[in-house]
């Protein structure tokens, strides 16, 4: 796919991962439509932009709100080609018999129901313009348990599935989907986990995280015919043929 001209919509697009694609795909020529809770974020982000980008207050885990994203998104630009799954939380961070039932819940609803809300509203759209991508954003979570990380990683397992289903229902239709394993991010996310002090990962020190453009440059480069033999995978940062593939250092 040249995404150059092409619409590409990045939920959780107010920080980290998100804001950074939202940076690298307009930057290609890419429009882009920005959602997340956040308004503030989301319009200051559209204003370092400018007119490629559009700023749409949303919660992905509401799916009426995500069904009338992508209906506005179509009215300016024209198309939907791409979608970006990218809104997650990590709360709650606590063992399994202290979370709270309603955070665990919250959690479930923006990290699986979201993904699909995104994956149902956006297939009419994308099968409009012919074809397109969808990218999930995946985690090791999905393969093993750590401990305050219950509601977590059963969300990455579900998230995972959601995507594997994707490409099963979808791929013979021009679909192309996929999911990126970023490894540990040098975003907010891991400020948190570092403050909750539970499990290995809150160990590691700010300088082992990669920088958020990195997975950025990935979710681009996963657009390209050149990761076409990845389609209805996960591919990880942490191998390094994927980073020499992409460009990076």
């Amino acid at each position: 796919m040249d995404i150059a001209g092409k619409t590409v919509v990045i939920s959780g697009a107010s920080r980290g991962i998100g804001a950074d694609a939202a940076r690298v795909f307009a930057a290609s020529g890419a429009n882009v439509a920005l959602l997340a809770r956040s308004a503030d974020a989301l319009t200051e982000l559209a204003a370092e932009i400018g007119e490629k980008a559009l700023a749409l207050a949303c919660d992905v885990s509401d799916y009426a709100a995500v069904e009338a994203a992508f209906a506005k998104t179509k009215d300016v630009f024209g198309s939907l080609d791409v979608l970006i799954c990218n809104a997650g939380l990590i709360d709650p961070i606590d063992r399994l018999a202290d979370a709270s039932p309603a955070d665990w819940a919250q959690l479930i609803n923006v990290n699986i129901t979201g993904v699909f809300n995104m994956m149902h509203a956006g297939l009419p759209h994308l099968k409009a313009a012919g074809g397109g991508s969808v990218l999930t954003i995946g985690s090791g979570a999905s393969q093993r348990p750590l401990e305050g990380w219950s509601a977590y990683c059963t969300s990455k397992a579900g998230a995972a599935m959601l995507t594997e289903a994707l490409h099963l229902e979808e791929g013979e239709n021009g679909i192309r989907v996929m999911g990126l394993s970023p490894g540990t991010v040098a975003t907010q996310m891991q400020r948190d986990i570092k403050a909750s002090g539970l499990n290995p990962v809150s160990q590691l020190d700010w300088e082992d995280h990669i920088p958020a453009e990195w997975p950025a440059r990935t979710l681009l480069w996963m657009c390209s015919p050149d990761a076409d033999e990845f389609i209805g995978t996960e591919i990880s940062l942490r191998d390094e043929t994927i980073r020499t593939r992409v460009g990076l250092t």
